[in-house]
């Protein structure tokens, strides 16, 4: 372990963040670093605890969290980056966006702070960089075999690197014009610079990987060449179908996908031109809740946004756990993210009706306010809407942040014959392989949208089946 009195001798210690006045005008990342020293004992207040949750319980990928931690406390950094990329591809990515479901499990959060596992995670990983150690690891034999993954995000990208890694062909096939999937056009570059994502693909490029963009498999190249081209298939293609809202007034001007806004500012932040842009400048603007809707929050101000109200149909979550939400189970609890410091109006328990407009273009929300039932039998809640509360939201910009069903029906799905399950997902069995021969899948195409960690893991999971069906 790192100190044995750590954890009682030192207090958790967050990095700072760039002020709101100062980081509104830019799209650069928030988050700063914490000076080594500071790292370092911030790494001391690791546990020797016995049955570390943060591994076991809290971490989709089993990151060998107290290992590396210890490593960092007695300075040992390289073998800290070798145990870290043991299980996670890309720990500089993960330690920028992944929301940490390893510290809420962390032993140490039951009664005090948990530690910082994400930025010393993070910190581990640009060490690596900047020392030079993060280099081309090229599998020792060519096997002669091919896989195709299809779709660029993080299970597509864990899995073309250790399929490589051990020596077989790897072209992956990505429909936009970048590579990086929800990496690249879903996360805002204030969370996560795009640079972070190139020097990793430099490296794969490095170990014999192939990036083929603006492809969109089962239309520019059929199934029936891929099968016919490659020994194996790997569909990573995300859960891309969002959810959307049936009420009147849908079809007015100005009401967009989230998922539509933040991808058209990463592409001006890459310096592409885009026609005709969504903008929230001199708006008022209402998004969605969760995460997406978080970072639309962000962007929104970021562009001069009138005015940002997040809603959300689920009540506002307790300050701390629920005696029915215990450790080390995901607590949920409100949170606050860098956007919402930034500024919004935040309303809960609402339930959209309609939308009003003029001239064609939305202009109004007609809402009303639900109450939530306890949890049944089988720990599910209802609502029901309260008589007497509706009322309107000025709008100028309407963001659906209301998530996503599915992966897409589309050529690759049908042509292949794959079997889905009953949310519409492609199903897979224990070696994730689905129900065509040679044909794999990983990620949120499986699981539905999900975290980035793991997805990484089921990318990993599958080379592991790829690798075994090829020998």
């Amino acid at each position: 372990m790192a100190k044995p009195t750590g954890f009682l001798e030192y207090s958790r210690l967050d990095p700072d963040k760039r002020t709101v006045q100062e980081r509104i005008r830019d799209h650069r990342e928030i988050e700063q670093m914490l000076s080594p020293d500071n790292l370092i004992l911030q790494a001391a207040r690791c546990m020797d605890c016995g049955v570390p949750s943060c591994h076991a319980y809290g971490c989709p990928l089993f990151n060998r969290i107290p290992d590396w931690n210890d490593m960092v406390y007695a300075g040992h950094w390289k073998r800290a980056l070798d145990l870290l990329h043991a299980t996670n591809n890309f720990p500089e990515i993960a330690g920028r966006i992944c929301p940490a479901p390893c510290e809420t499990a962390c032993t140490l959060g039951i009664n005090q702070p948990p530690v910082s596992i994400r930025h010393i995670e993070l910190q581990i990983a640009e060490r690596g960089f900047d020392e030079g150690w993060i280099r081309p690891e090229i599998g020792a034999h060519a096997t002669g075999k091919r896989v195709a993954v299809i779709g660029s995000g993080p299970a597509g990208l864990a899995a073309a690197q250790q399929l490589a890694r051990a020596g077989h062909g790897v072209v992956v096939f990505e429909k936009d014009d970048r590579i990086g999937g929800l990496l690249r056009y879903g996360i805002p570059d204030f969370k996560m610079e795009k640079r972070v994502i190139d020097r990793r693909l430099e490296q794969m490029r490095g170990e014999g990987v192939r990036f083929e963009t603006g492809v969109l498999a089962g239309l520019d190249i059929s199934p029936r060449f891929l099968s016919r081209s490659f020994d194996a298939i790997l569909i990573t293609a995300g859960a891309t179908v969002p959810r959307d809202l049936d009420v009147p007034g849908r079809d007015l001007e100005g009401i967009q996908f989230a998922m539509a806004f933040l991808a058209q500012q990463n592409r001006v932040n890459a310096g592409d031109d885009v026609p005709d842009p969504i903008s929230a400048r001199g708006k008022d603007v209402v998004v969605g809740g969760g995460d997406t809707g978080s970072d639309c929050i962000g962007t929104a101000r970021r562009q001069g946004a009138k005015s940002v109200t997040q809603i959300e149909i689920l009540p506002e979550p307790p300050r701390e756990r629920h005696p029915e939400n215990p450790w080390p189970e995901w607590p949920n609890i409100l949170r606050r993210s860098t956007s919402h410091e930034e500024g919004c109006d935040r309303q809960w328990g609402v339930l959209t009706k309609g939308f009003r407009g003029e001239g064609g273009r939305v202009r109004v929300l007609e809402c009303v306010r639900v109450d939530w039932s306890g949890p049944d039998a089988a720990g599910r809640r209802s609502y029901q809407e309260i008589p007497g509360s509706a009322f309107e939201i000025k709008a100028d910009l309407v963001l659906f942040a209301t998530g996503f069903v599915h992966v897409e029906h589309g050529p690759l799905v049908q042509d292949l014959g794959l079997r889905l399950d009953g949310r519409g997902n492609i199903e897979v069995d224990s070696g994730f392989m689905t129900s065509a021969e040679g044909v794999f899948a990983a990620g949120d195409s499986v699981t539905g949208a999900s975290l980035v960690v793991r997805a990484i893991w089921q990318g990993r999971q599958a080379a592991e089946g790829i690798k075994g069906f090829l020998g």
